[in-house]
């Protein structure tokens, strides 16, 4: 049609490094965001299907660092690190994750929490230095398929924790 605008959607800048991976979870907004602020839940919950995790050391601030360990079903140990960048209660976290501080393939997450009546929809986004640091994530440690587990194990974790505090 002649005269019709087209607006065509620009990609990020960072498509070929992210990966974007989200889920409603039945559960409210501050439940599920304490769920990532707190240590003794995270300790529950954090990780794909059959990890585990040990904590270091958690101080849940902006520039605060929580230094932890996942064990995978396997025994392999993984050595992990996360400085919380920005958090903006209950609304959003971002950090940087990686295996040390210094780490020069950490990559950058920004969490969004948003309501939606009595169930929140979360929404992680990651960012990698590089293309090939987001492909050797995907294909090496399955980090599309862990992010999905993950996100599935918080929301079984909080739905229990709203159910227990439902029945209080």
């Amino acid at each position: 049609m002649a005269g019709a605008r087209r607006e065509a959607r620009a990609e990020p800048a960072t498509a070929d490094r992210e990966i974007m991976i989200s889920r409603i979870i039945d559960a409210p907004r501050e439940l599920v965001f304490e769920a990532f602020t707190e240590v003794r839940h995270l300790s529950r919950w954090w990780g794909p299907e059959g990890f585990t995790t040990t904590t270091q050391s958690f101080e849940f601030r902006v520039g605060g660092v929580w230094d932890f360990v996942m064990h995978g079903p396997d025994g392999t140990d993984y050595s992990e690190w996360i400085s919380w960048t920005e958090i903006a209660p209950p609304e959003r976290i971002a950090l940087l994750h990686g295996e040390f501080r210094g780490d020069p393939n950490a990559f950058e997450s920004v969490l969004t929490f948003e309501s939606d009546g009595a169930v929140t929809r979360i929404q992680m986004r990651t960012v990698f230095p590089t293309r090939e640091l987001r492909e050797e994530a995907v294909e090496k440690y399955h980090a599309i398929e862990g992010g999905r587990q993950t996100l599935s194990n918080l929301a079984v974790y909080v739905a229990d924790l709203a159910r227990k505090g439902a029945e209080d």
